[in-house]
Parts: structure tokens; C-alpha cells; sequence
């Protein structure tokens, strides 16, 4: 959790901090640009805080502190009602405290609590008109905001009319979703404009944007209701509903997006022990949201509770965000590395000036592709925003272009293959060397031979390396065409660990063509999409005289990849031709070859898991305990089932293993079948053995 924030050192610490504050909120709040990221801002926002504390002589009348939008901006649109802001927690010390505070300020105990996500975006009120949308207001300074109603019919989940005809305003906020800012990004992108820098600035520069040569959608969410005047009587009484959660339940039912349709609903609690339990539930699901959150909005439930705490000039007394630490920074581009990898794509790699996200030191980010580099226009000095969240490998948003100086430096792309000096196939986004996976033959071979593909046990990376320098491999079906005589030729080997080695490619021709197919490193496939291809077609032959069409059928292979993987497979063929000479499998157990159709047809009897979607999360033990989660995955769709890496509302069962965690709790959540290791082990005990 954030620590806590230093006070200013003194009054002129304190000035330049209130100044320094000031621009962030203007930069944000006006422009929808970072001058500082929010963990910088929040810190200094605190140390303002708590000088005035212990100086209440000295604040200065600029101050951010005790003002809605870091008293920023103005509007010319009042609201009906004060729209405040939110004040901060950020530890269960700081919680519990707050949560006593409320206590004794209304006299008793809160009754219920609502728990649900802080979305990170920009706060505005909808207005309705006997149903219909009529406009859209910032919140502004709070009193008054700015009228962005051009931005009305571009925001998903906030609809032109409502189910009902009521009168209305809705409160809640606007963002964009992780897939909204990439597409926003690529479309601004085209248009020549600089690419922003994460998903709230895009918001928030999107919304107030008028006269674009295009559009972006956006997404909205709800967390509040009040009535306007000319409400009908019958409707008022609806919106003065005696809890939060009921109405939040009435905007859900108007046909308003509300945090109850996402993996994080909000959820009412009495016990404060509870609400912090749920805390660390949505924190723990913070990675895999389709949408940024910063913090938990707790607010007393009960509208008599809320009525009894008041509100002050910035906020409600009966609510609080308790922050998360950040997961997006801005700091310096330092450097690119060009890295090259076993099937030869050539992948560029940021070298960053070491920074602070999440409880990690980060110095290096993924930055994608090359055309990604120009696309987003990243120089070498630039100061960058670098996103990461959860165990996601840190990326490269976009630079914070307003804080260039002139010094920065653009980022050379390599003319050669870094790796070994040949030529770049430049004819798709992602580099590729011209020899291939050739350029990197110690890597695909060792990668060939791992546990999780044909499992020769022995063939680690420095014996690989000996059999290439030897000139004995070229490519994968070389190991099946090893001599005894070959082998003890070589340095270390002698008759002991030459006839193990032997043996293990000899136990490697049985393995399923998954994961033959998985060992050729067919580019687009993976485990999971090799083990797909394979029980989809059944055998190699039928693989391979499929087209882009029929490749297509298969789970997840859309138009830009399938041509990919058919070109791929044909490049392989000498290769896939030996290895069948030398008698490794190309079938794949329990698959059915395809009908005339394309489709596959189902198996005589189905299995354990027929239909069911499972999720392998935590440590296994018991029976399953040598099994690795490729393993695992391969006995789940061997059972009738199909693996998956995240949680979701289509998810059937979870296996929870030891250390379980974020998956195991969205589960819960969202009331998904739970099995042990055991317990799931005697579900498929047949397949065991």
C-alpha cells in the first residue's frame, strides 16, 4: 500500500508543490494531457495537505486541497445538485479510522456499506427528458460544469432513451475500455494526431473534442441517480430509494450500464472486515478487467445513513476511494534493444530509466513492432507512460509529447538481422529474419525437445548446442535420424547417458500431434492454439491440405492468421516429411477427423467434461501433482473440455490449487463451480492413466 506522503520541508516547498499541483490538474482536467502521473500527483497532493495541517496560517488560496478537480476548471452549465469529488484512503488503517469518523458523525454504526470499483475515467451528468437524452455536463468545479452534449450517441452504455420515460439525471463516468483506447489510438494515429498517452486522457481529450474529422466510442457507467425538476411523483419515489444498490438496480433496469454486468459488481456489506476483504478481491481482479480502475469506492448504503453524514465543499462524508497503488508511470525512453526470437521474429524491447509500478522496479517494456514505434512516434529522451498491471509484461503506452524539450533523438531501426547478419522480411508488422527460424536453431530446437512439446528428456540447450556445432541437426526431424555412434562421438556422452537420450527421442514419436505440431513453432500457434488445430483436424494430412477457409473453423484463427499458418505449414514440409519418415505420430488421440463440412464431429461417448470450460489456477497436488498446467490443459480437452487462462461468466469449473489466487476469488464471485486437485482428479480418473 502508498505510504505515507512527506509534508513539505517549508513554505517555499510548499509554494512551488501547490504550483506544481495546480498545472498537473489543469493539464488533466482542461487538456486531457499527464504532466504527472496519478501516484506523482496524488503524493504531492498529500504533502500539500499536510503542511496546511500543521500550517493552517499559510495556505495559500490556490490550493488543490478542499476543491472539486483540484480546483482546476470552471463550468457554465450549473449542476442541480453539487457534483463533488471523492476524498482518499490508501491503507485499512486509514479505512477503519474513516470508517469510525463516519460513525460518530451520524451517531451510531453505519448500517451497510456498497463496495464496487473506481473506474478511472471522467466524472459527468446525463440528463433526461421524459426518457430521452437531452445533455451532457462535466462535473467541472463541482457547482457548474461544461456542456459536452456533441460527445451524446458516441458513448456506449449510456443510451439516446431510456426504457422508461422518466426525468432524470444520471451520474456516472466515462471511459474508455482497453480495447476502445487502442482503437482510438490507431484512428488518431491515421489522422496525424500524436497518440495519447493512456486510456483516461484519451477520455477525457475525446470527450470535450468537437469538430474531429472522426469519432471514437467511449463506454459509460453509472453510479448515481437524482431526480430533475419536472421528474413525475411516481418516479421520484424510485429514485429516493432507501438504498444505493437499489438504485443502481433501477439504472440497470432503465437500460444504463452499471459495475454490476462486469467481473466486479458492486456488492453491499455490513462488516467492515467484510468490505476490506472485498478490497483486495477487486484488487486481485484488477489485471484482467477490460477497463482501468484506480481504487474501491465505499459509500454508506443507506440513504438515511448518507443524509446523516452530510458533505463537505469537495466531497460526501459518506464516502471514500480507497486507492490502489498505480500501475502506470511516466518516466524516460532511454534505449531500444532489437531481440530475435526461435522463430526469427524480430521483436524491439524499450530500455527505460528504472521506475516504481505496482511494488516492482521496472527497466524494460515491450514496444511491440516496428510500425507500432512509428505509429505512436516514440523517440529516444521522450518521457513515456509505461502501464503495467498484475504479472502482464510492462508496455509502452505512448510518449508524453507536451514534455519534450527538442533533445530527443528518433530511434534507428536495425538494416540487418541482429542476430546473425542476414537480411529483414519486412513485409509484415512483426520483423522477421530471412532465415527464420534457422537464425535461432539452438532456441527452436531446445524449444522442440521442452517438456510441455516432445518432452526428450536430456536434450537440454548446451547438448543442443553440441549437436549443431557438430553439424548433426539442421532441424527437429534431425533427432529422430541420431546414430549411438553419432552420440558417443560427442564430448561427454558416453554409453550411460547416450542410450538414455536415445530412448527419450524413441518415447517422443508417441506424443500427440498437438504437440508434435506445438514443437515445429508454427508462427501464430502456441500450446493451446496447436492442441485446438490438432483435435479440429485430427491428423497431420488433414492439416495440411487445409486452406486460410478451413483453417479459419478452428477456435480462434481468424483472416489474418489462418493464410499465416497454411503458408507456414507448407515452408515446413521436408520437415514434416521426415519426421513422419522416421515414424513420429501424426495423430491426435480422441479427435475425429472432419466431415465434408469442415466440422469435426463429436466422439462416440463424450467425456467427463463434455461442453465444460475449465480454469487451472494455483499448485496442484495429489495425482496431478507432476503434471504441468500444459499437462493439465491437454487432459482438460482430452475429457470432452476446453482449457482457458482467464475466468469469465462462460467459465464452468475452476481446479484451485495451492496459492490460488485473483482466478479463484473472481470465481467466487461470480458463484463459478470450485474443485480441488483431488477433487477434480477423481472427476477425470479415467484419463489418468
Amino acid at each position: 500500500m502508498t505510504t505515507k506522503a512527506p509534508v513539505s520541508a517549508d513554505a517555499a516547498a510548499y509554494a512551488q508543490a501547490v504550483e506544481d499541483a495546480s498545472k498537473a490538474a489543469a493539464a488533466y482536467y482542461v487538456g486531457g494531457t499527464s504532466v504527472l502521473d496519478d501516484d506523482a500527483y496524488d503524493r504531492l497532493v498529500r504533502s500539500i495537505a499536510a503542511f496546511e495541517a500543521e500550517h493552517p496560517e499559510q495556505v495559500l488560496p490556490h490550493s488543490p486541497t478542499g476543491k472539486v478537480a483540484g480546483g482546476a476548471v470552471q463550468g457554465d452549465v450549473p449542476h442541480t445538485v453539487a457534483m463533488l469529488s471523492l476524498d482518499n484512503v490508501f491503507t485499512p488503517e486509514e479505512f477503519t479510522t474513516w470508517t469510525a469518523s463516519v460513525a460518530r458523525r451520524i451517531g451510531r454504526e453505519v448500517a451497510q456499506w456498497n463496495v464496487q470499483p473506481k473506474l478511472d475515467g471522467l466524472a459527468i451528468a446525463a440528463r433526461y427528458t421524459d426518457g430521452r437524452l437531452t445533455r451532457l455536463v462535466t462535473r467541472g468545479d463541482g457547482m457548474a460544469g461544461e456542456d459536452v452534449s456533441h460527445a451524446i450517441g458516441t458513448i456506449e452504455g449510456l443510451p439516446d432513451r431510456l426504457t422508461e420515460p422518466v426525468t432524470v439525471e444520471v451520474r456516472g463516468e466515462v471511459l474508455m475500455t482497453t480495447g476502445q483506447f487502442e482503437h482510438a489510438n490507431t484512428v488518431r494515429t491515421a489522422h496525424g494526431g500524436a497518440p495519447f498517452a493512456n486510456p483516461r486522457n484519451a477520455a477525457a481529450g475525446t470527450l470535450r473534442a468537437k469538430d474531429r474529422a472522426y469519432t471514437v466510442p467511449m463506454t459509460f457507467f453509472a453510479y448515481g441517480l437524482l431526480p430533475l425538476p419536472g421528474t413525475p411523483s411516481d418516479a421520484a419515489e424510485q429514485l429516493a430509494a432507501p438504498a444505493h444498490g437499489d438504485l443502481m438496480r433501477y439504472a440497470a433496469d432503465l437500460g444504463l450500464h452499471t459495475p454490476a454486468g462486469t467481473p466486479v459488481p458492486g456488492v453491499t456489506l455490513t462488516a467492515v472486515e467484510d468490505v476490506l476483504r472485498r478490497v483486495e478481491e477487486i484488487a486481485a481482479l484488477r489485471a484482467e478487467l477490460p477497463f482501468g480502475i484506480d481504487g474501491i469506492v465505499v459509500k454508506a448504503d443507506l440513504a438515511d445513513d448518507q443524509r446523516a453524514a452530510g458533505s463537505g465543499s469537495r466531497a460526501p462524508r459518506w464516502a471514500i476511494a480507497f486507492k490502489l497503488p498505480a500501475v502506470e508511470k511516466i518516466t524516460k525512453l532511454v534505449g531500444v534493444e532489437w531481440n530475435v526470437g526461435r522463430t526469427g521474429i524480430i521483436a524491439p524491447r524499450a530500455v527505460l530509466e528504472p521506475v516504481d509500478i505496482d511494488g516492482s522496479t521496472v527497466t524494460y517494456a515491450t514496444l511491440h513492432n516496428p510500425s507500432d514505434i512509428t505509429r505512436r512516434d516514440l523517440r529516444l529522451g521522450d518521457h513515456v507512460m509505461v502501464y503495467k498491471a498484475g504479472d502482464i509484461i510492462p508496455r509502452v503506452e505512448a510518449p508524453v509529447a507536451h514534455l519534450r524539450t527538442g533533445d530527443e533523438q528518433p530511434i534507428v531501426f536495425p538494416e540487418a538481422c541482429p542476430q546473425c547478419g542476414s537480411g529483414i522480411d519486412a513485409g509484415e508488422l512483426r520483423w522477421r529474419c530471412e532465415r527464420g527460424r534457422d537464425c535461432h536453431l539452438v532456441a527452436s530446437l531446445s524449444y522442440a525437445a521442452g517438456r510441455d512439446q516432445l518432452d526428450i528428456e536430456g536434450l537440454g540447450a548446451s547438448r543442443v548446442i553440441q549437436l549443431v556445432e557438430a553439424g548433426l541437426v539442421a532441424d527437429v526431424a534431425d533427432l529422430f535420424a541420431l546414430t549411438r555412434e553419432q552420440l558417443l562421438e560427442l564430448e561427454r556422452m558416453g554409453e550411460t547417458s547416450t542410450d538414455s537420450l536415445l530412448a527419450a527421442i524413441e518415447a517422443a514419436k508417441a506424443q500427440p500431434l498437438s504437440r508434435v505440431l506445438c514443437a515445429l513453432g508454427v508462427r501464430g500457434t502456441g500450446r493451446s492454439m496447436s492442441r485446438r488445430i490438432a483435435r479440429h483436424f485430427a491428423t497431420m494430412d488433414h492439416i495440411r491440405s487445409a486452406d486460410a477457409e478451413a483453417m479459419q473453423r478452428v477456435e480462434g484463427i481468424g483472416g489474418e492468421k489462418a493464410p499465416v499458418i497454411v503458408a507456414e505449414l507448407e515452408a515446413l514440409a521436408p520437415v514434416i516429411d521426415k519426421l513422419a519418415a522416421a515414424g513420429v505420430n501424426m495423430t491426435e488421440p480422441g479427435a475425429t477427423a472432419p466431415s465434408p463440412d469442415g466440422q469435426s464431429e463429436p466422439a462416440a461417448q463424450a467425456g467427463p467434461l463434455e461442453g465444460m470450460t475449465v480454469v487451472v489456477t494455483g499448485a496442484m497436488t495429489g495425482p496431478l501433482e507432476r503434471l504441468s498446467r500444459n499437462q493439465m490443459n491437454e487432459l482438460i480437452e482430452r475429457a470432452g473440455g476446453k482449457s482457458s487462462s482467464s475466468v469469465s461468466k462462460r467459465t464452468s469449473l475452476v481446479v484451485a490449487g495451492e496459492g490460488a489466487g485473483s482466478k479463484r476469488a473472481k470465481a467466487e464471485s461470480l458463484d463459478i463451480r470450485l474443485a480441488t486437485p483431488d477433487e477434480f482428479a477423481e472427476l477425470v480418473a479415467g484419463l489418468l492413466a
